[in-house]
């Protein structure tokens, strides 16, 4: 059986401390969950992570598809800024929606990659590139700044 490290002890220490605050103050125990959580994941990662909504300084200028955002995770590598958001959408065909809003905001397609069923697209603005990989009802988005 293997022992939990401190940082996820810390973690399960804070979720059930957030969860008996709310149940003393009347505030919704999932919210005080949730937020226990992006900390918890937020400190080992040094990143900006959510779960349910984009990332802090997600770029305006990159569309969305319509769906539920599983999770968002920003931070940066070497001075440079990224993210990653992970989008489950109950349209026919959530690849396509990201592909035909992303060119309607401008982007172009710099080169494709499908293989299994899994489908990866890469669009760049000259501002940001944003790769896409789809399968099934999700859709990941990664964005960098454009070096």
């Amino acid at each position: 059986m293997s022992t939990p490290t401190t940082r996820t002890r810390a973690a399960i220490a804070l979720a059930i401390a957030g969860v008996t605050a709310s149940l003393l103050t009347g505030c919704n125990p999932a919210d005080v969950v949730q937020q226990g959580v992006e900390d918890a994941i937020e400190g080992a990662t040094g990143g900006d992570v959510s779960l349910g909504e984009l990332p802090e300084g997600f770029p305006e200028s990159v569309p969305v598809i319509d769906g539920d955002i599983s999770i968002g995770a920003g931070g940066a590598a070497d001075g440079t800024e990224g993210w990653v958001v992970t989008v489950t959408s109950e349209a026919a065909d959530p690849m396509a929606d990201a592909v035909a809003a992303l060119e309607s905001a401008g982007f172009t397609k710099d080169e494709s990659i499908a293989t299994g069923g899994v489908g990866a697209e890469f669009y760049s603005d000259g501002e940001y590139s944003v790769l896409l990989v789809g399968q099934g009802s999700s859709v990941v988005y990664t964005v960098t700044p454009v070096q």
